[in-house]
C-alpha cells in the first residue's frame, strides 16, 4: 500500500471539500495518485471539485487589443501582486503597451516578447523600471495572438475576464454576443468532437462510479451515464450551450448562429480569467506587521 502523507490528504481536502478521512481513503484507494484521488471522491458524492472554479489569487489585468480592420487581435495576461497597483495608471499603460506589441509583431513567446522595444526600452528592461518605481513583483504571464480572414471579437469584463473569438458571417453584434456569452458560460471546447478522448474516458468513468454508489440497477447504468454526458456536452460545449441572452433557455448557441443567417460559424475562441490556475501565498497579515515591526 503506498504511503500517504498528511501534506497529500491536506491538498486533496482543499481541493475537493472533503473530510480528512475521506480524503486520506481515497489516496489510499487510488495508490496515492492524486488525480484519481479526486475521481474516487466524485464517485462517492463526497467532492465539490468538479462545481469550484479555479482558485484565482492573483492579480493583474486582462488586456487586448484589435487593429483597425477587425482581422488580428491580442489578448494579454499581466500579473501584479495586489489590485491597488493593478489599476495604477502606469501598469494599465504597461499591459495595454504589451497587447499592442503582440498583435503587431506576433512574438513566439514570453521570452521572445520581453526582447522586442517598448516606450524605447526592452520589454524586460521597462517592466523591470515598473518594479522598482511600484515597489511590486510585475509578470507578463502569458497572451495569445489570432490572424483571420473572417472576423474577430473582444470582450473584456472589467480587467479580470478576457475573450476573443474568430468568426464568419453574421455581424459585429453577433460577434460581441457570444463573445459576452463566452465570458459567462466558461466553456471548454468548441465542439464535443473537440473534446479529448482522455477526458470523455474520464467522465464516464466517472458518471458508472457514481451510478453504482447510489445503487441503481446495472440494466440502468449506461442510459444514466449516456444522460450525464449530454449534460457534459451542454455545460462544456460552446455549440451545445443553452445562449445566455435566451429569456426562455431554449436556444443554444448553434441556434444563434443558424439566425444570424449568411453560414455565421465560430472558427475557434479562447477565454482568459485572471489568475486563474495560479494559487497565492495565504500570508497572516498580523505576522507580517509584527515581523516589519522588528
Amino acid at each position: 500500500m503506498a504511503t500517504i502523507s498528511a501534506s497529500a490528504v491536506k491538498d486533496l481536502r482543499e481541493k475537493t471539500g472533503a473530510g480528512m478521512m475521506d480524503a486520506k481513503k481515497a489516496l489510499e484507494e487510488a495508490g496515492g495518485d492524486f488525480e484519481k484521488a479526486v475521481d474516487v471522491l466524485r464517485q462517492k458524492g463526497l467532492s465539490a471539485a468538479a462545481k469550484k472554479a479555479s482558485r484565482v489569487a492573483a492579480e493583474g489585468s486582462i488586456s487586448s487589443t484589435i487593429d483597425a480592420q477587425g482581422r488580428t487581435g491580442a489578448l494579454v495576461e499581466v500579473n501584479s501582486e495586489t489590485d491597488f497597483v493593478a489599476k495604477n495608471d502606469e501598469f494599465q499603460h504597461f499591459a495595454k503597451g504589451i497587447s499592442d506589441l503582440v498583435a503587431g509583431k506576433n512574438p513566439a513567446d514570453v521570452a521572445a516578447l520581453s526582447k522586442l522595444e517598448l516606450d524605447g526600452q526592452g520589454v524586460e528592461s521597462r517592466r523591470q523600471a515598473l518594479v522598482q518605481k511600484i515597489g511590486e513583483n510585475i509578470a507578463v504571464r502569458r497572451f495569445v495572438r489570432y490572424q483571420t480572414d473572417g472576423r474577430l471579437a473582444i470582450y473584456l469584463h472589467g480587467s479580470r475576464i478576457g475573450v476573443m473569438v474568430d468568426y464568419q458571417g453574421g455581424n459585429d453584434q453577433l460577434g460581441k454576443d457570444i463573445a459576452m456569452h463566452i465570458a459567462a458560460a466558461n466553456p471548454q471546447f468548441l465542439t464535443r468532437d473537440m473534446v479529448p478522448s482522455d477526458v470523455l474516458a474520464r467522465e464516464r468513468a466517472v458518471y458508472e462510479g457514481q451510478a453504482k454508489e447510489s445503487g441503481k440497477p446495472p440494466a440502468i447504468i449506461p442510459k444514466i451515464v449516456e444522460g450525464k454526458m449530454e449534460k457534459f456536452y451542454g455545460d462544456t460545449c460552446l455549440l451545445e450551450q443553452v445562449y445566455i441572452k435566451d429569456p426562455d433557455g431554449k436556444l443554444k448557441v448553434r441556434d444563434v448562429l443558424k439566425q444570424a443567417g449568411g453560414g455565421a460559424s465560430i472558427n475557434r475562441f479562447v477565454r482568459y480569467q485572471l489568475g486563474e490556475g495560479i494559487e497565492k501565498k495565504q500570508g497572516n497579515f498580523a505576522e507580517e506587521v509584527a515581523a516589519q515591526l522588528k
